[in-house]
């Protein structure tokens, strides 16, 4: 289990839900509903190099043309456009899988949630192949939310904008909850505040990617990934100022 801290922010630097497509759903629950340790802030340091932005141009592109919203039957349904060369798509809610496509040559590729939950971020990723290995998974599509009108419309968070985290660190040698090896440069968020793709400027560290999640990453945390080692431990836990880079 990762090393981590509660953390408070003031979510008014963070663009919201619209409270008139909030209000019909119920709030969004963290994964992992076991007790998560208060850990007091450590102080620490990184380990003297900066770790550059994550590079993803090497995979396959995101699915676009996401569309849809919330039915009448209660669930949220969307459809996305083909990626050419894709085997297969993964659709994600708030970091959690919600449903696997394979592409058979079908008129409509199609999501749906029938557990939907106010301010949901939704996701999806093609593969170039019908597995999960880190090789095959492509970029993740940008955050698509529930707008005042119940259509799912385009989320991010906006450039520049500063968050007040206690950032710890993890070295899990392992694939992210995304699916991209861990890395230097991966940062381990709660999907349902920031979604995955987010890039963000941690100061004493350097960039880091939003790819992963983690049964204490809950509310205002966010975990930064160093190699096997001493690194980790000599970061300790930190209160520090988060920027927005864009995605």
């Amino acid at each position: 289990m990762r090393s981590l801290a509660v953390v408070l922010l003031s979510f008014a630097s963070l663009v919201v839900a619209p409270a008139t497509a909030s209000a019909a759903l119920p709030a969004c629950q963290h994964f992992y509903t076991g007790p998560i340790p208060d850990r007091p802030i450590s102080g620490g340091h990184g380990n003297g190099t900066t770790a550059p932005p994550y590079d993803v141009s090497g995979r396959l592109p995101a699915p676009g043309g996401i569309s849809g919203g919330l039915g009448a039957d209660g669930k949220v349904t969307f459809t996305f456009n083909r990626v050419a060369g894709a085997k297969a798509y993964r659709a994600f809610r708030n970091g959690q899988a919600l449903q696997w496509i394979s592409d058979w040559g079908q008129p409509t590729l199609q999501v749906a949630d029938a557990s939907p939950c106010a301010g949901a971020h939704y996701q999806v990723y093609a593969m170039s192949a019908e597995d999960t290995a880190a090789s095959s998974i492509g970029q993740i599509s940008t955050s698509y939310r529930l707008d005042s009108s119940n259509h799912l419309a385009s989320y991010r968070m906006p450039v520049g904008t500063t968050l007040n985290y206690r950032v710890s660190a993890y070295n899990d040698v392992a694939q992210t909850a995304l699916g991209y090896n861990a890395g230097t440069g991966i940062c381990a968020v709660d999907a349902r505040i920031i979604p995955w793709g987010t890039r963000l400027y941690v100061p004493g560290y350097g960039h880091c990617y939003a790819a992963d999640i983690g049964s204490w990453i809950k509310d205002d945390i966010v975990d930064v990934w160093f190699p096997p080692g001493s690194a980790a431990d000599n970061w300790g836990i930190q209160r520090l100022t988060l920027t927005v880079e864009g995605v």
